[in-house]
Order: structure tokens, then C-alpha cells, then sequence
């Protein structure tokens, strides 16, 4: 399966984004890829929190805007993950493992909830994405170029 970080949520939905019609085309692939794919639903709430923004470049999202991207995705067949059983208990050791700390800590919520729901890779434009064994981090909009 393959997840969908924040970034290209709100790349694919701000128009006057330079990443705007990659990102709409990694979305397209990832669909397509007969793998399955999915976003973690704490990334729905950051894209929310960043279309939304009353100083948001350009004008901010509407709630109503937001959420038909949304679920544009879902009808296209994306899933929303939910984190699972004794959630907070593995991430708080996995970030003490991988010595998470600070913003970063978003990144690893992000990524263990996409594993628990079965991705195996996340797709991304964020190159500081935080690393998590077993999920391989692939950067579309620089031509699926895995770390």
C-alpha cells in the first residue's frame, strides 16, 4: 500500500502551488498502481489546518473546499487510516529508538499509522521525512526517486 503525506494533499489541492499538477499526478499514480492507497488521518487533519489557514498564500481553503478534496480522494478509492491498538505506546518507543524528537514526531505518527493499515511505502516531497524501518519513502514529484 502506499500512503500519502501532507505535503502532496495540499500541493495537489493549492492551485498556485509550483508543485500543483505533480503532485495531482503522483496522487494519479499511486491510485492507478494497483497497490492500494491511503492516507493517515492525522495527515487530513494538518492538510486541513494548512489549506485553511487565514494566511494561507493566496486565499485560504474554505471548510466546505477542504473537505470535497478530501473526499474526491476517497471516492477515487483512497483510504483514511486510523491508528491502531497501543498506538501512543509504540510510538513513544520507536521515537526513543530512533532518537525522534520535536516536529518530527508528526512525521513518525504519520508513518506508523500508514504501516499499521499495511503501507509499505510513503510518498512524500518532505527529503526529511523521518526514516521507519519496513516503510520505504519514495519522492514522486522528483521522479519516484527512493531513499
Amino acid at each position: 500500500m502506499i500512503a500519502l503525506d501532507t505535503n502532496l494533499l495540499v500541493y495537489a489541492h493549492r492551485r498556485a502551488a509550483p508543485e500543483h499538477k505533480a503532485a495531482q499526478r503522483a496522487i494519479e499514480r499511486a491510485r492507478q498502481s494497483g497497490l492500494g492507497w491511503g492516507m493517515a488521518e492525522s495527515s487530513l487533519i494538518e492538510f486541513f489546518a494548512v489549506v485553511t489557514h487565514p494566511t494561507a498564500s493566496g486565499r485560504p481553503s474554505t471548510a466546505a473546499e477542504a473537505q470535497g478534496f478530501i473526499e474526491a480522494l476517497v471516492t477515487a478509492g483512497a483510504r483514511i487510516w486510523t491508528p491502531q491498538e497501543a498506538f501512543i505506546a509504540r510510538l513513544f518507543s520507536l521515537a526513543a529508538d530512533l532518537g525522534v524528537a520535536g516536529p518530527r514526531v508528526f512525521d513518525l505518527q504519520i508513518a506508523l499509522t500508514a504501516q499499521d493499515n499495511g503501507a509499505s511505502q510513503i510518498w512524500t516531497h518532505d527529503s526529511q521525512f523521518i526514516r521507519v524501518p519496513g516503510l520505504r519513502i519514495v519522492f514522486p514529484l522528483h521522479g519516484g526517486v527512493p531513499s
